[in-house]
């Protein structure tokens, strides 16, 4: 909740921090002078909003001023009453990430006020969010700029207009760890605190801790060790609700009122209820700006979805016979002029009610928006046909994905806001694909080494303040870093995740039974929502022999990552191990197949007792080589057309995408769209977690499409590690033509091809230095860097 001036519509700077002026080395080496500060008499871990302010003389503007700060949980950090920096980047207390920012631009000659919003959600913090313990930090770079420096000279005030407001779970009827909402009790809020002019005369200087600030390898203990932020900040823009789509109490507003130029005036003594409908889910601080209301009290409720009374959404558009759940936010204006609410948290929502409830006074609501927030992405790729479906696809995939990126990719941003192994290696590959940049991808990666348990596993997310094991999700971390691999030229960063690839591999294969098969395997060993949650086990997504062994989903996960890594080890110089990691996955898949294989069905079953099947056995088979290759086109139509077996849902498709890639059936991608266009047909503006009925209505996993239509449409992929050269293998289906365009780390690909009776012809274009190879049926030219025209026959 934040009253700013104009100036505060300014965006937070989204400059990559590799643009940025470089950190003094002695502060990555040495303990800062600096000193950690935080409230006089509050916990040091429990609920509190507190604001830092310090103010300093300057003879005249600077061209530089280089600051580096950080807090825990979270900061939010003025200039002369400007917003210009939020953080830190979400981590853990041993990777504790500064931001470093330049706050020349905002300095004026003579006096200038920092301030400081800092705090700490407490028991109600998100799962997302790690914590030693409330604290506030700011280093200058130089001798100059260390006036700045945190320490007694800073004052600080404890907020006292704020209460946690949790969700109610027992409505809700879900898992929901995304942290409370905020209530703001406006008479108690210290209105204009960020400004220059405001008198802090009377606040309590800061209290120092008794530790230091120090990187890592300095001193002897560990609180924050301190790392600099890699990715750049978040992205903030102004955008606006699309329509009240329902008015109670009061009547219903004109248009103007959500376009921001008509306040709306609710009478005293009333209640009243508007339902704004943003007309696509995204994620956003709402700004709510009123006047007057003294004694009044309003709740925002914010939802992806509408439901009825038997708790179903239907069609997203819909909203009769509908009403409305969710996370909450209570402002409790104090009647005064241009009060500004904003939640310290961003939400996520397509709807939001407003409840009113007006005292002895009129309330004024002059202006109500969002400022949308979320990692920087830049859209530079583009598939385009005149399919009509494929548009809407892309769109709305993009958009998915987007909303489940931010300081760390997340599975979804309204009920978790967690990384996890399994959603992220899908969602690193569409950045990677859409955007070419792979600073976030870098990131996650280096999060899970992080995570390591002393057994030799990832966690399954990360960061969390709760750890979950998933070992089939370590094995997706390796799967990561050959995807890394073979898209980046940096082995080197890949090579520092050796010993993390040796200790899981290690941790399977001391489960493997004398027949080769996994036996029985520990945690939760999800592999996909087909197999429906258990009460009773409290686990859900679990395949059948995981528990007793013998599951040959398991094992060929296992063994498709065994290649991977023996990829990875010859890159390192380990041929000897690489060797041994290619004998062990031949050695999985031959007992897969001879344990598995149902001759009279010719599917591979999901356990030696063939009892039970699933697409997801098949797939693996066909992704390792399990089956021979003339008979994986057949196995895989096989398994995808006996619908009295277990089918993938949204998640596990990727992997039947590739499947259809790998052998020469990437013309059905198309065709197997059709439950994303089930999507858009019931109005959803992302895509969900699940068929429906579904939890989540965005859920970064099921924007696949958009990286498949790219990579296996238009067929772009590596052809050799680092991207050093480039594959096209094109698989049209119904479509005529595609124009494809796809960021490469050493320019743009294009592929701007059309076919008709059997024939291939258009263009293709390679960046600077990057060769090639066209693949059309069984013809395969060569292509050089540059534009070329095609004409096959």
């Amino acid at each position: 909740m934040l009253r700013t001036s104009l100036l505060s519509a300014i965006l937070l700077l989204t400059l990559p921090l590799r643009a940025q002026p470089q950190i003094r080395p002695e502060l990555l080496t040495q303990g800062w002078s600096a000193q950690w500060i935080m409230p006089p008499g509050a916990s040091a871990t429990g609920y509190g909003v507190y604001h830092f302010r310090h103010s300093f003389s300057l003879a005249a503007k600077p061209g530089s001023f280089i600051i580096h700060v950080s807090a825990d949980n979270r900061y939010r950090l003025f200039v002369n009453g400007v917003p210009v920096c939020l953080g830190p980047a979400r981590s853990d207390p041993m990777n504790w990430y500064f931001e470093t920012i330049d706050l020349a631009p905002w300095l004026q000659p003579g006096r200038n006020v920092l301030a400081a919003l800092v705090w700490n959600a407490g028991e109600g913090k998100p799962f997302a969010q790690m914590s030693f313990q409330t604290g506030f930090i700011m280093q200058g770079n130089s001798p100059a700029e260390e006036i700045v420096n945190t320490g007694p000279a800073w004052k600080v005030l404890e907020n006292p207009a704020y209460r946690p407001l949790p969700p109610d779970r027992g409505l809700l009827q879900t898992y929901i760890v995304t942290g409370d909402g905020d209530e703001v009790q406006g008479s108690a809020y210290p209105w204009g605190w960020e400004d220059p002019d405001y008198d802090d005369r009377q606040w309590p200087a800061a209290r120092r801790m008794w530790f230091t600030a120090k990187p890592r390898g300095v001193g002897t203990d560990g609180n924050w060790i301190l790392t600099p932020r890699e990715i750049p900040l978040m992205e903030e823009r102004t955008e606006r609700f699309a329509a009240v789509r329902r008015s109670e109490g009061i009547p219903v507003p004109p248009p103007a009122f959500v376009q921001g130029v008509q306040p709306l005036t609710v009478p005293p003594r009333t209640q009243a209820r508007l339902l704004l409908d943003h007309g696509q889910q995204t994620n956003a601080y709402p700004e709510l700006t009123l006047s007057g209301g003294q004694g009044a009290e309003i709740t925002l409720t914010y939802a992806e979805a509408l439901i009825d009374d038997r708790r179903e959404k239907g069609h997203r558009d819909s909203i009769a016979g509908k009403h409305i759940i969710g996370l909450q936010d209570r402002f409790l204006p104090d009647g005064g002029e241009g009060r500004r609410y904003r939640p310290l948290w961003w939400r996520s929502y397509r709807y939001v009610q407003l409840d009113i409830r007006t005292g002895d006074q009129p309330l004024v609501i002059q202006d109500l928006f969002g400022t949308f927030t979320g990692y920087p992405f830049e859209e530079k790729a583009a598939f385009q046909s005149p399919y009509p479906s494929i548009g809407p696809i892309w769109r709305t995939g993009w958009r998915t994905a987007r909303l489940c990126a931010g300081e760390s990719y997340f599975d979804c941003p309204y009920y978790e806001q967690l990384q996890y192994v399994g959603d992220t290696r899908i969602q690193a590959l569409i950045s990677l694909y859409v955007s070419g940049d792979d600073r976030l991808m870098r990131k996650a990666i280096t999060d899970y080494a992080h995570s390591f348990i002393p057994e030799g596993l990832t966690q399954s997310r990360y960061p969390s303040a709760d750890p979950q094991i998933i070992p089939t999700y370590s094995l997706f971390w390796i799967s990561m870093l050959h995807d890394y691999w073979m898209h980046r030229p940096d082995a080197a960063f890949v090579a520092q995740h050796a010993e993390g690839v040796r200790d899981i591999l290690k941790w399977f294969e001391a489960r493997r039974r004398p027949d080769g098969l996994l036996g029985r395997v520990e945690w939760w060993n999800f592999v996909d929502w087909s197999w429906p949650w258990e009460e009773e086990t409290r686990m859900g997504g679990v395949p059948p022999g995981v528990a007793a062994g013998g599951s040959s989903i398991l094992s060929l996960q296992y063994a498709y990552t065994l290649r991977q890594a023996a990829d990875l080890a010859e890159t390192w110089g380990d041929r000897k191990t690489a060797a041994r990691y290619r004998r062990q996955a031949a050695d999985i898949v031959a007992a897969a197949y001879q344990a598995c294989w149902d001759p009279g069905r010719r599917l591979l079953s999901d356990t030696p007792d063939k009892q039970h099947f699933s697409q997801h056995a098949n797939i693996l088979a066909v992704l390792t080589d399990a089956v021979p290759e003339r008979e994986q086109p057949g196995l895989l139509l096989r398994a995808a057309a006996d619908t009295s077996i277990t089918q993938a849902t949204f998640y596990f498709r990727f992997y039947l995408f590739e499947a259809l890639y790998q052998t020469g059936l990437g013309s059905r991608l198309v065709a197997e769209l059709k439950p994303w266009e089930d999507m858009l047909a019931i109005g959803l503006t992302t895509f969900a977690e699940n068929p429906e009925p579904t939890r989540s209505d965005c859920h970064a996993w099921s924007a696949a499409p958009v990286y498949q239509l790219l990579a296996t449409t238009a067929g772009i992929r590596p052809a050799a590690p680092g991207f050093a050269s480039v594959s096209i293998r094109p698989a049209f289906g119904p479509l005529p033509e595609f124009d494809a365009r796809m960021p490469h780390p050493a320019g743009m690909i294009r592929a701007a091809l059309r076919h008709e009776n059997g024939r291939l012809a258009g263009t293709v274009e390679l960046p600077p230095g990057i060769p090639g190879v066209l693949i059309w049926n069984d013809k395969q030219i060569s292509l050089k860097p540059g534009t070329q025209q095609i004409s096959l026959p």
